[in-house]
Order: C-alpha cells, then sequence, then structure tokens
C-alpha cells in the first residue's frame, strides 16, 4: 500500500532537459575539470588547460545546433508546465552564441597573452574563472524567473572581477578591479532591493506571472510596486554600463589583461542587455510608461558622453587606443538601448527588440576583432597608444586592413555594409515608435563618432614615423583576428542575415 506522502514526493521531482542546459553545463564542468587539472599538469605544460577551455567553449557553442529545432523548456512549475525557470527559444540561442562565441575569441586571445605574460597571471584560476563567467552568462539569457536571472548574472560578474585584478603586484589591475567591484556591488544591491518590492507586491518571482500579476496589485501597495521597477531599472543600467553608471569602464579596461577587456565589452554588455529586455519587456510591460522615457533619456545620455569620451582621448596618451575602445564602448551601449526604449512606445515590440540583438550581434563580431588587433600591437608595444597605430599597414598590411574594416563598421561607414545596416535598423526603431528626437540624437552622435573612427583609421596608412617594425601574429591571436574578420565580412555581403534573428521568440 502506497503511503500518501509518495504522490506529494513524485510531484516535487522535475524532469531535467540535459540538451536545454548543455551550454552553460558544459562551460561550468569544463571549468571545474581545468581548476582541479591545474594540481596535476606540470608547469611547462600549463598550456594544455588552455586549450582545453578553448575546446571546452567550442563544444558548449555547437551544441546550441541540436537546438535550433524548437522551443524547449525545463525547471517548470508541477502544476503549470508553462512557467519555467529555463526557456530555449531564439533570443536565448541567438545571445548563448554571441556569449559562448565571444569568450571563445576572448580564450584564443587569452592563450598568447598568459604565455606572454611569463607567469605574472596564474593559468589555473583564470581559466577556470573564465569558463565559470560565460557559464552564468550563457544560463542568463535561458533565465525566466528572477532568482535565476540574479544568480545568472553574479555567476556571469564575481568571476570578472577576479579576472581583472588578477595580474599579480599591479596596482594598476587591483585599482581597477575594485573599481569594478564595488559598481557592480551596488548594482545588484539596488536590483535586489527593488525585485523584493516586485516579489512583495507579485507574490511570484516567474516573469509571465510578474507581467500578469503586476497590473493587478492592490492601490496601497501601487507605490511600492513602481519603486520595485525603478529600482530594477537603476541596477540593471549600472550593468550594461549606462550613463550615468558608466564610470568604471575606462580603468576597468586598461587595468584588466587585454583578452579580458574585450571579453567585458561584448559578454558583459550582452549579459546586461538580455537581462534588461528580459525585466522590462517579458516581466513589465505594463509599466512601460515608466521603464520606456527612463530608458530613452539614459540612451541619449549614454551615446553622448560616450561620443564626447572617446573624442577626446589624445592620441600620445598612455593606453589611450584601449580607453578609445573603452569609450566607444559606451557610446555604442546608447544605441543598443535605442530599440529597448522604442519597444515601450511600439506596436511591435518584437521587432524592436531584435533590431537590439541584431546590432548586438554586429558590435560583438567587431568589436572583439579590434580588440584583437590591439592585443597583437599590444604584444610590442606595451603602452598601447593610438599612435602606436600609425604605418600599421607597412608592418601587418592584413592587419591593418582588418583593423581599417572593424573601425568603419562601428562608424558605420562602407564598406562595413553591417555597420551601416545595424545603426538604420536602430534608427528606423526609434522612428517607428515615434521617438523622433532620439534617432535625431543618434544622427548627430553617429557623426560625432566618424571623427575619432575615421582619425585612427587615418593612421594606419600613414607612414611610419620610423623603420616599420614587423608584428609576428601568433596562431592563436591569428585564429581571433581571421574568425572576426570573415564573419563582419560575410554579414557585409549579405546583411539580410541578420534579420533573421529579429525575430526573437519572446513573445
Amino acid at each position: 500500500m502506497s503511503s500518501p506522502a509518495q504522490p506529494l514526493a513524485a510531484s516535487l521531482v522535475q524532469s531535467v532537459d540535459w540538451l536545454a542546459i548543455a551550454p552553460p553545463t558544459i562551460a561550468a564542468v569544463v571549468g571545474l575539470v581545468v581548476l582541479v587539472a591545474d594540481l596535476f599538469v606540470a608547469e611547462h605544460r600549463k598550456a594544455l588547460l588552455g586549450w582545453t577551455s578553448v575546446a571546452g567553449l567550442a563544444a558548449a557553442t555547437l551544441m546550441l545546433v541540436p537546438l535550433l529545432d524548437g522551443d524547449r523548456s525545463t525547471f517548470c512549475l508541477t502544476g503549470d508546465a508553462t512557467v519555467c525557470s529555463y526557456t530555449v527559444d531564439r533570443f536565448t540561442l541567438v545571445i548563448q552564441f554571441l556569449v559562448l562565441g565571444g569568450a571563445l575569441l576572448a580564450a584564443l586571445l587569452s592563450v598568447t597573452a598568459l604565455k606572454d605574460a611569463r607567469k605574472d597571471l596564474p593559468e589555473g584560476e583564470y581559466w577556470f574563472l573564465l569558463l565559470s563567467s560565460a557559464a552564468g552568462a550563457a544560463l542568463l539569457p535561458a533565465s525566466r524567473d528572477l532568482a535565476t536571472l540574479i544568480v545568472a548574472l553574479e555567476v556571469a560578474s564575481l568571476p570578472a572581477f577576479a579576472l581583472v585584478g588578477l595580474r599579480y603586484g599591479d596596482r594598476k589591475s587591483s585599482e581597477a578591479a575594485l573599481k569594478f567591484f564595488l559598481s557592480s556591488v551596488t548594482a545588484t544591491a539596488v536590483s535586489l532591493m527593488g525585485i523584493s518590492f516586485v516579489y512583495a507586491t507579485t507574490g511570484t518571482l516567474y516573469l509571465t506571472q510578474v507581467a500578469d500579476r503586476i497590473q493587478h496589485v492592490d492601490g496601497q501597495f501601487h507605490t511600492l510596486a513602481q519603486t520595485g521597477v525603478v529600482l530594477t531599472l537603476v541596477g540593471f543600467a549600472f550593468k550594461t554600463a549606462a550613463v550615468p553608471f558608466h564610470f568604471w569602464v575606462p580603468d576597468t579596461y586598461v587595468g584588466a589583461p587585454l583578452p579580458i577587456a574585450a571579453y567585458l565589452s561584448v559578454i558583459g554588455k550582452a549579459v546586461g542587455f538580455s537581462g534588461l529586455i528580459l525585466v522590462t519587456v517579458v516581466a513589465l510591460p505594463s509599466y512601460a510608461d515608466v521603464w520606456g522615457p527612463a530608458l530613452a533619456a539614459l540612451a541619449a545620455l549614454t551615446m553622448t558622453v560616450g561620443n564626447a569620451g572617446a573624442l577626446r582621448q589624445q592620441a600620445t596618451r598612455a593606453y589611450s587606443a584601449v580607453r578609445l575602445l573603452a569609450w566607444s564602448s559606451v557610446g555604442q551601449a546608447g544605441y543598443l538601448l535605442v530599440p529597448i526604449a522604442a519597444a515601450a512606445y511600439s506596436g511591435d515590440a518584437e521587432k524592436s527588440i531584435g533590431s537590439t540583438v541584431a546590432y548586438a550581434l554586429m558590435y560583438g563580431a567587431v568589436n572583439l576583432g579590434a580588440f584583437a588587433v590591439a592585443a597583437l600591437v599590444g604584444r610590442t608595444k606595451v603602452l598601447n597608444r593610438v599612435a602606436d597605430y600609425r604605418g600599421l599597414y607597412a608592418s601587418s598590411p592584413v592587419s591593418a586592413l582588418l583593423l581599417a574594416f572593424f573601425l568603419l563598421c562601428l562608424a558605420g561607414l562602407p564598406p562595413g555594409i553591417i555597420g551601416l545596416f545595424a545603426k538604420v535598423t536602430v534608427f528606423s526603431a526609434a522612428v517607428d515608435a515615434g521617438l523622433g528626437w532620439l534617432a535625431v540624437v543618434m544622427a548627430v552622435n553617429v557623426v560625432i563618432a566618424l571623427f575619432y573612427y575615421l582619425q585612427w583609421t587615418a593612421l594606419l596608412f600613414r607612414a611610419p614615423a620610423g623603420e616599420p617594425e614587423k608584428h609576428r601574429v601568433p596562431g592563436p591571436v591569428t585564429a581571433a583576428i581571421a574568425l572576426t574578420g570573415v564573419l563582419g565580412i560575410a554579414l557585409s555581403g549579405a546583411p539580410q542575415l541578420v534579420l533573421r534573428f529579429t525575430d526573437t521568440g519572446l513573445f
């Protein structure tokens, strides 16, 4: 005779869709394997850890292919199979591809960076932290409840703090890590406060249930719900490096190992923006009148301050190339915010969100490519100034041509057709939503950005100041530059491919 406890116990047992969770799981498991293997691998064979990590990230990325055949969900409520904590849809797959592919490129750059560091960076810890952060970043776009969302956000962020400050005895690196840590912890605290208010007023953490229940909150809790929405938005604005929460970006990028700066510029943004999209468009569509104007104002402020900061960089200043890319990434964050703000006003929110996803794909490919060339130049020019790129064409023609292409993509000029296409897509999202003033601000900022992108591009082809210095390109760096170059050129040749990603499947 079965006991009454048995049906209850059976109802609590969930079946796990292992294929759905395979990409972040593989990254996490390989990270643990590398950490343990580091104890037993001899010093002269530590490079094996790096190649194991690269293989793990490649395998995690490839595991996205079997998931293309349809949406999957797991960790669902036993009483309602439509309410789940983990969902794999088109939006999830595109962001996971961006995150894992970006982490793979950062890992390729890291193989050479660790070899050049000569024991200044502990290899086992480095690879474990990078893989852990990538696993959290891959988990986040699939998260469909606020608890999983915050856990994924912190799993992606906490290892990144350590990676920024991992270099032994480097005060610049330690200071950068501290600024990054303090700003991110503040963001998390504010987000948690906001989420606790939302939970108090709705009684649920699932995004779809929050969207339904927050519309019917008792009048006495209305102010509490509004405060929760605002605090949650402020917390995610920190994560996206939106102005005025951007102050940590330039110093963090300069202090971090260059592959980690590249990682943060793309994967860090993908994490912040995918979290912001899930919170606003999926969980809080009824509060569009609150987050719509706020994000529109943040977008205008972010792109303006970011481009102004990049414009002020002096070519002869130490680390000016990395600083310029850092300020440029702040400006690009402003462009990425535009379609999310437009989703509040548009009759087709999915199309607006698709514009952000398409722009993120373009930005990820070309920005990682620019950082890859910067990593190459930084091997011989330790201060990595913009002036150090003068005459790069004479010493490394292919690298110079590809860097010029990446910069023109970021500027939105031919032959960087994909950059122009992405900017037009974002611009049209603002116009279609009736945000004409924001489209004008964006157009002005695009013109401002042309100046510093073209100035750097022209420098590549000027006569070198002295004897051209040949740049020996290591295999992993060659692979990273080649992959980003091929992707950028392919998308510029067929920009309509990006349109396939505008159907996010979030609705």
